[in-house]
């Protein structure tokens, strides 16, 4: 690449990303859903190769005149998404191939929606953050409604489309005050003028003093971000899109977005708006014991699998909030570590969901696993794996996670939260549990159709192992965290 144009190597994922999208979709239009697979694989590969360009190339710095940056933190969260996009498109690979779901734009939209991930978490001042949120939001909206033969799929991405344009005006608006009382929208430029101000009201030994239009401006972002990871009060979508939306497009939801949603919380929180802690923390913690309390008790009276899987994914993201409430370097690398393992965790799931077929029909309700030990023991031990993990039952992957982010809070002297967390835990236990004793003391059902392809099964089995022997050596992801959060100007 010539000289003059350097500048572009730090984007080079990005922009792999978005010409990839461009000639993809060029290549389904000539071709119809007869190129679907193709198209699947083609997507596959290019997230693939980002991965890789990110590993061999990690650039670290700011870019196209503060706009972009990128350091360790940012490129931990830029690989974990890029790796649940690669998983989830192989684990709906057999759901495309078959003739009523051969949608091309289904991949393709995948695509552009990571793509706004990546700029989301690489964005260095609120204009490029809003435009990532929305190439990321978009694209969802019309995934959620990709069958439009569905009526349940409809309504799905109508309700998504509409809250969603809801949370993104008031994130517009917070963006607007901010930018009004503080006369800028970097994020770097931002932070400076915070922890100025609070090193100034600390030497003095006054109170800090900051405009109520600016905190105000910091509420509306936190609730808009709050509707892009479904943190209560902002949740309500998420059990009826869950349902909704095809499995695939699901499993995608539960994950990329919570991790791009999450990470973007903790650099606006822990780091421009890090001067302002006393003002954002007791915030958090409302909104992290909310999530952790409907995800606890809402989830129990479910029989939709899907719907339990909405409702665990908000008490999830109430545990990952925990991390970023305690405001410290620990609480941003447990929360990485936590998103680390959720990956894995979440894919794998969603993975025995899409193998969960009776004569060709995909079936969601808990009473179909009745007996699954004794007909499919394998899968059983699996689902049975992913629940044990998700409940944080030690030596699971999921326990660590927890601990991790439990730990930086009580560092933090947040224990009424970390207590609360723990007995919340507790309780959401009930309903994991529940699904392991209907696979293994029921009376067996029929079985499932066994012709899942094998990248299905390979990625549910390499999920299932992860989660399982995770705790025998889980230095290279705590290590590689802990480096992640020092990058973090906090």
């Amino acid at each position: 690449m010539p000289a003059q144009f350097a500048f572009l190597f730090p984007i080079l994922p990005e922009l792999l990303l978005a010409v990839a999208a461009m000639g993809f979709l060029i290549f389904g239009v000539s071709g119809g859903s007869n190129r679907t697979p193709q198209i699947s694989y083609g997507v596959i590969l290019t997230f693939l190769a980002a991965f890789c360009m990110m590993l061999v190339y990690p650039f670290e710095g700011t870019f196209l005149g503060g706009a972009f940056t990128t350091n360790a933190y940012v490129i931990l969260s830029k690989l974990l998404i890029l790796g649940s996009a690669f998983l989830v498109l192989i684990t709906s690979a057999d759901w495309l191939e078959e003739e009523e779901h051969r949608i091309f734009e289904y991949p393709i939209l995948v695509l552009l929606s990571v793509l706004g991930m990546m700029v989301m978490v690489s964005s260095g001042n609120l204009l490029t953050l809003y435009m990532g949120i929305e190439l990321t939001s978009l694209p969802l909206y019309v995934l959620a409604a990709i069958r439009r033969d569905s009526l349940k799929s409809t309504e799905s991405g109508l309700k998504y489309f509409v809250l969603g344009s809801l949370a993104s005006g008031m994130l517009l608006f917070g963006i607007s005050l901010v930018y009004g009382f503080s006369g800028t929208i970097s994020l770097d430029t931002l932070q400076n003028i915070f922890d100025a101000a609070a090193q100034t009201a600390f030497e003095n030994g006054t109170p800090l003093a900051i405009p109520a239009g600016l905190l105000a401006g910091l509420l509306l972002i936190v609730a808009g971000l709050s509707f892009k990871v479904s943190a209560v009060p902002f949740h309500m979508w998420a059990p009826d899109v869950y349902e909704g939306a095809p499995t695939p497009v699901t499993a995608f939801f539960a994950v990329a977005p919570k991790i791009a949603g999450l990470v973007v919380f903790a650099r606006i929180l822990l780091e421009t708006f890090g001067g302002l802690t006393e003002y954002w923390q007791q915030l958090l913690v409302f909104i992290a014991i909310g999530s952790m309390l409907v995800g606890a008790f809402g989830a129990i009276t479910q029989t939709n699998l899907k719907r339990l899987l909405a409702y665990s994914s908000i008490g999830h993201v109430g545990f990952a909030l925990v991390g970023v409430a305690s405001g410290t370097e620990a609480g941003a690398s447990g929360l990485l570590i936590y998103l680390s393992l959720y990956l894995f965790m979440s894919v794998g799931v969603f993975g025995c969901l899409l193998m969960m077929r009776r004569k060709g029909e995909y079936v969601e309700n808990i009473t179909e696993l009745a007996g699954l030990s004794k007909t499919q023991p394998l899968m059983a031990a699996a689902i049975a794996i992913f629940m044990f993990s998700m409940a944080g039952i030690p030596p699971l992957a999921g326990f660590w996670g927890k601990f991790y982010v439990f730990l930086a809070a009580i560092e933090s002297g947040l224990f009424t939260l970390a207590i609360i967390g723990m007995l919340l835990s507790v309780v959401s236990a009930y309903y994991y549990l529940k699904v392991v004793k209907i696979m293994y003391f029921d009376e067996a059902r029929t079985s499932f159709d066994k012709n899942a392809s094998g990248g299905l099964r390979l990625v549910v089995t390499g999920c299932s192992l992860f989660t399982l022997l995770y705790f025998v050596y889980p230095t290279p992801i705590i290590s590689y965290a802990k480096q992640a959060a020092a990058a973090l100007a906090l």
